[in-house]
């Protein structure tokens, strides 16, 4: 077995273009198809592979008749290189971004209940502040914000964990807790009765989370508490728009984070049902990789975050003392 490859010898005989021949290999799966994306000839980056996995000591692909597949190893290594060509493009657009008076980029992932209210009033914020500083957001369940986040595809993220394994990878910092409402259209027919029996529910067709999204998982525990099956008749999305578009056109339900349809429901466009399938609030929060110091820019937003939501829950209180008076 060769020796063990050392830090030292890894920086002085690694190069980013051995790291794009890696991720290129990776994503065609083909020594042709990748010595074009790369304007080499297909000798060229035999030779350059080889120097590489003599690099590392051992190989990365297995020689496949019709194809290259990673190997164990290879796998591992596969996600370093794209992880360090991403952060290496991140830091490129930040410094040209830089260079031409912005103020860099800030890559934010939210869940559907943060993007309705707490993201863009800290958004907004921010931007008084910086003008151009250039901000990208996601919104997704918080598993897939997670894994962005693992990958450095994200800087911040506002959700939850749903894996004990993030405990160790990731910090969090609660913002506030997440309530949900069960809910329908004003004209659906639910709305006459007092209390619902949750068999009832099952009549009507349904707009659900998809399968495997925490939502989802959450409301699947929330049916057999009560005793009654997943509702056939539904729709699955993620999309807040399609949610809004079919509870508003057809006598569809739908359990959602209240703070996304809070402007619907004092509107009176949808109603609250009275009844026992409920979701208990989770608290939701600021995501960030362990052991890693985050720019000045990601900082200043996640201040703003926290600062906002205090704010709003001081109001929140004091409207709520004022109404009682």
């Amino acid at each position: 077995m060769p020796p063990d490859m050392t830090h030292s010898s890894f920086c002085n005989g690694i190069r980013y273009k051995h790291l794009m021949l890696i991720d290129t290999l990776a994503r065609t799966r083909n020594m042709h198809a990748a010595a074009t994306r790369m304007s080499l000839t297909q000798p060229a980056l035999s030779k350059m592979l080889r120097d590489v996995e003599q690099q590392f000591g051992f190989a990365l692909f297995e020689r496949l008749p019709r194809s290259m597949s990673p190997t164990e190893l290879g796998d591992h290594v596969i996600r370093f290189a794209q992880n360090a060509l991403a952060e290496s493009q991140q830091f490129v657009d930040q410094v040209n971004r830089l260079r031409n008076g912005g103020h860099g980029c800030l890559r934010v992932g939210g869940i559907f209940a943060s993007t309705a209210q707490v993201l863009p009033q800290a958004i907004a914020a921010i931007k008084a502040r910086y003008p151009l500083l250039s901000i990208e957001v996601i919104e997704q369940s918080s598993d897939h914000l997670l894994a962005l986040l693992e990958q450095k595809k994200l800087d911040i993220m506002i959700g939850r964990f749903t894996d004990e394994r993030f405990h160790a990878l990731f910090d969090f910092q609660p913002l506030e807790p997440e309530p949900f409402s069960l809910v329908v259209n004003h004209s659906h027919p639910l709305n006459t009765q007092v209390s619902i029996d949750p068999a009832a529910l099952g009549d009507w067709p349904w707009v659900l989370y998809p399968v495997g999204t925490p939502i989802r998982d959450r409301l699947e525990q929330a049916f057999k508490v009560v005793g009654i099956p997943t509702p056939p008749d539904s729709v699955e999305t993620v999309s807040m728009s399609v949610f809004l578009q079919l509870l508003q056109s057809a006598p569809m339900i739908a359990m959602l984070p209240r703070s996304m349809i809070a402007a619907q429901l004092t509107s009176g466009l949808l109603k609250e049902l009275p009844c026992s399938l409920t979701l208990s609030p989770l608290e939701y929060g600021v995501v960030t990789r362990k052991d890693e110091t985050l720019s000045a820019s990601a900082r200043l937003f996640v201040d703003i975050l926290i600062e906002g939501v205090r704010r709003r829950g001081e109001y929140v209180t004091w409207g709520d003392r004022f109404s009682c008076a």
